[in-house]
């Protein structure tokens, strides 16, 4: 069986467009999901614990070394930048931020690419810096799917109209057809 992920990116705007997108699945998604926010380590935050009681499905921070399940979703932590190995686990890295974020959604991205390929699909959301563009270009010419929120429906369209500067996306979506998008999967 082939392994397949989602990955859903965002910064500024992006966080409660996401969290409601996840809030309205009504059934379980068979595929790991991977969310990669920019967050503050500063800041304590109980998300993971909250969602994975309101909904049908695991959900958590991930962990180093720990080996990606199929139906949970999963957040990268705070402070740390969230890579993806052969062996398809995770591994958590405090390098230097990148586009001054630590997750960075270019690193998430690209290392997930470099190991899913095609059955890799990803998602970029509103956000106010250019993470996630590159990182959405590696995904799309490995031949994954890659699509961006519409920067006329983000918060802050910076994150999205860099992908689409690029031509990394396959397709631009409204949050009603990401949502329609990610249910179509369960």
């Amino acid at each position: 069986m082939e392994r397949k992920i989602l990955l859903l990116g965002g910064s500024a705007g992006g966080f409660s467009v996401i969290l409601n997108i996840i809030k309205a699945l009504e059934r379980p998604i068979q595929r790991p999901i991977i969310v990669i926010v920019h967050r503050n380590p500063k800041y304590a935050s109980s998300i993971e614990d909250t969602l994975s009681k309101a909904l049908l499905q695991k959900v958590k921070t991930a962990d180093d070394k720990e080996t990606i399940e199929d139906g949970t979703i999963y957040f990268a932590p705070a402070g740390y930048h969230l890579l993806i190995e052969p062996d398809y686990s995770f591994s958590l890295d405090i390098s230097e931020p990148v586009q001054y974020s630590r997750p960075s959604i270019d690193v998430t991205f690209e290392s997930a690419a470099e190991v899913y390929k095609e059955n890799c699909a990803a998602i970029l959301f509103s956000g106010a810096n250019h993470d996630g563009a590159q990182g959405l270009l590696m995904i799309k010419k490995y031949g994954g799917k890659t699509y961006v929120q519409d920067p006329l429906d983000a918060e802050v369209p910076i994150m999205p109209q860099s992908a689409i500067d690029l031509n990394a996306q396959d397709k631009i979506l409204s949050i009603a057809e990401i949502k329609d998008y990610i249910i179509q999967l369960t």
